[in-house]
């Protein structure tokens, strides 16, 4: 078992009986059957929108908080999770399309079930306290395995695209390249910065252009909630900003973003 406490479960009050995903099933078996990157595409797209069940053991639970100088008792729940361990001892979160499907790992007719989305899901597998690489989709059926450097991509790239910080225009021609002066102020304030973020790895910088604007993009390689990592970033690079330079920031798990810095040298990578 799995031990998360206080698990927002997205989705938790449809009863899990009523989750079915002819879609996800569907989509598994036509990219098993011809797996072309528009059905791999496909499949994903339909991962990302489906709810799923998770077995789990549900505790209410009470827990004291400290509020001026008083100790109030809260309500909470403790939430276990079943995991898969495969040959090399490694944990699995396992999910399923459908209860059919649940019940074909044993002993699950009578655990709690938990009705989870794609977005829930990712928010686990990155929490380093679970100590899992990843989920399963339907492990003793037509089963897809999803793991953690895969759900991290996904899920930055599904936050990219519904960001603020995603301020480039589809189909306008981009102009990339190196700065004429190098930002030295900014790019120590960044540096000083991502000393103290233990969930960036890597931070690479250019010089986009699009519209005749001008802007500073830096290409983060991170893992954890990209809002939160970006409004940081933000927030520490606005004193070096005006209106004839802005900033523009994207994750290095973005196609875009690993192109941009091809062959270019992160300004800071951990442990450096």
């Amino acid at each position: 078992m799995s031990d998360l406490k206080n698990v927002k479960m997205e989705g938790s009050k449809v009863p899990a009986e009523q989750i079915k995903n002819p879609e996800v099933i569907s989509a598994i078996e036509k990219m098993q059957s011809d797996g072309t990157k528009e059905n791999i595409d496909a499949m994903i797209d339909e991962v990302v929108k489906a709810k799923f069940i998770l077995p789990a053991r549900v505790t209410p639970t009470r827990q004291a908080k400290t509020q001026n100088g008083r100790t109030v008792m809260e309500q909470a729940t403790q939430v276990q999770f079943r995991l898969l361990e495969n040959a090399n001892k490694e944990k699995f979160f396992g999910v399923f399309t459908d209860t059919d499907e649940l019940y074909k790992w044993q002993d699950t007719q009578s655990s709690n079930k938990v009705v989870t989305d794609f977005d829930s899901l990712a928010q686990m597998v990155m929490d380093p306290n679970a100590g899992v690489l990843g989920f399963v989709i339907n492990p003793f059926g037509k089963s897809v395995t999803f793991p953690k450097n895969m759900v991290i991509s996904i899920k930055q790239q599904k936050d990219f695209m519904n960001s603020k910080a995603n301020n480039i225009e589809p189909g306008t021609p981009i102009q990339l390249g190196e700065p004429k002066e190098y930002p030295i102020d900014l790019m120590a304030a960044l540096i000083n910065h991502f000393s103290t973020e233990p969930f960036v790895n890597a931070a690479y910088l250019r010089m986009m252009e699009q519209n005749g604007q001008k802007s500073y993009l830096i290409v983060v390689d991170f893992v954890g909630n990209m809002e939160e990592t970006f409004d940081a970033i933000s927030e520490v690079a606005q004193p070096f900003l005006d209106d004839e330079i802005q900033l523009s920031m994207m994750p290095y798990s973005m196609e875009f973003g690993r192109s941009a810095v091809n062959n270019v040298e992160p300004f800071y990578r951990k442990g450096n």
